[in-house]
């Protein structure tokens, strides 16, 4: 039906909003911690950067649209349920002010609830492993690592240089890093929202029951993969910044002062590291965590001054919650579909 679609291009955006300000800390926490800007400055420039980075591809939308399963097996209904999970996990980790991964929800949720629709081999387990789970680990290490590298050489660097000429270059090149930062985020995280829409949209085109979408709506296929339609693109971009502007305060301060008390130079090592990382990353196609990277960077930077000035409490806590979420969505996702089909609504 019309209707369900529509209510699932809704909650995508409704994710893809709350994607933006669940996530706004990736790129401004450590910008606002250091004084280098207030923080509604900082998320008005984040979410002007959001926006043009999810213009720039569709390499990870398309992994996300077929490449977990096969769009013949999707329903209306379960793409509103793995919305639904992703969002319930979404909301309670900021609540609490953990730094989860939005992306690792939402690939969670689509596999609860592939599962329980049309079994387990429906999911491409394989793309799994390759595509999240392996990113999982390496790409925080590899944040972690250049960050750790870039930090210390920008040291041996400035090892001559007045404290005061340091810190004034240092904000300057911090806000530019920022903006880097908000971009790569863009880049990355919003397309797994058009993914999302694109797979349903693919669901819906390709059901015989239902009538063709307009030409301009529906999503155009080449070879075994669907384009992302234009109109995705743009709502999706306007979502996510929108969500940014609005601020995740409890997350910002969890990344910009919990895992380390860090300084102009150290948040612009950071951030460009975690761009570098995350830019890599959407250029391959992979859907990988943008919070998962900048958190590493954080560690990065503070373990080149010494060990003892990472908060490994506070990188305890974040580190379950990498662990946790794809199974917790997939729990909310399943259970989601579960009540949705028991109250009629499967389609």
């Amino acid at each position: 039906m019309l209707s369900i679609l529509i209510a699932v291009v809704v909650f995508a955006l409704i994710f893809d909003y709350i994607n933006g300000f669940h996530d706004a800390a990736n790129a401004i926490a450590t910008l606002v911690s250091t004084g280098v800007l207030p923080l509604r400055t900082a998320v008005l420039i984040a979410a002007l950067f959001n926006f043009i980075g999810a213009l720039t591809g569709t390499a990870v939308a398309k992994t996300i649209a077929s490449g977990f399963t096969d769009p013949g097996q999707v329903t209306q209904t379960m793409v509103l349920a793995v919305l639904i999970g992703a969002s319930i996990w979404n909301l309670v980790t900021w609540w609490y002010g953990i730094p989860s991964s939005s992306s690792h929800a939402l690939i969670g949720a689509l596999a609860g609830a592939v599962v329980l629709h049309a079994g387990w081999s429906a999911f491409k387990w394989g793309n799994l492993v390759h595509k999240v789970i392996y990113p999982l680990v390496l790409s925080p290490l590899m944040g972690f690592v250049v960050a750790f590298v870039l930090m210390v050489v920008i040291l041996w660097l400035i090892r001559r240089m007045r404290h005061s000429v340091v810190t004034g270059n240092a904000r300057r090149l911090q806000l530019v890093s920022a903006c880097a930062m908000a971009f790569s985020h863009g880049s990355n995280d919003a397309q797994k929202v058009m993914g999302v829409i694109t797979l349903s949209l693919v669901s819906y085109v390709t059901s015989g029951a239902q009538p063709l979408l307009p030409a301009i709506l529906a999503p155009a296929k080449h070879g075994s993969s669907f384009d992302v339609p234009r109109w995705v693109m743009l709502a999706c971009a306007l979502a996510i910044a929108f969500g940014t502007a609005a601020g995740g305060k409890r997350i910002i301060k969890t990344m910009g002062s919990k895992i380390i008390k860090i300084s102009p130079i150290q948040g612009f090592a950071a951030e460009t590291a975690g761009t570098a990382t995350i830019l890599t990353a959407s250029a391959l196609g992979i859907p990988v965590s943008t919070t998962h990277c900048i958190n590493a960077c954080i560690m990065g930077v503070g373990a080149s001054q010494r060990l003892s000035a990472v908060r490994w409490g506070v990188a305890h806590r974040i580190l379950v919650a990498w662990v946790v979420t794809l199974p917790a969505s997939a729990v909310f996702a399943a259970a989601a579909f579960w009540v949705l089909s028991h109250v009629g609504l499967n389609l």
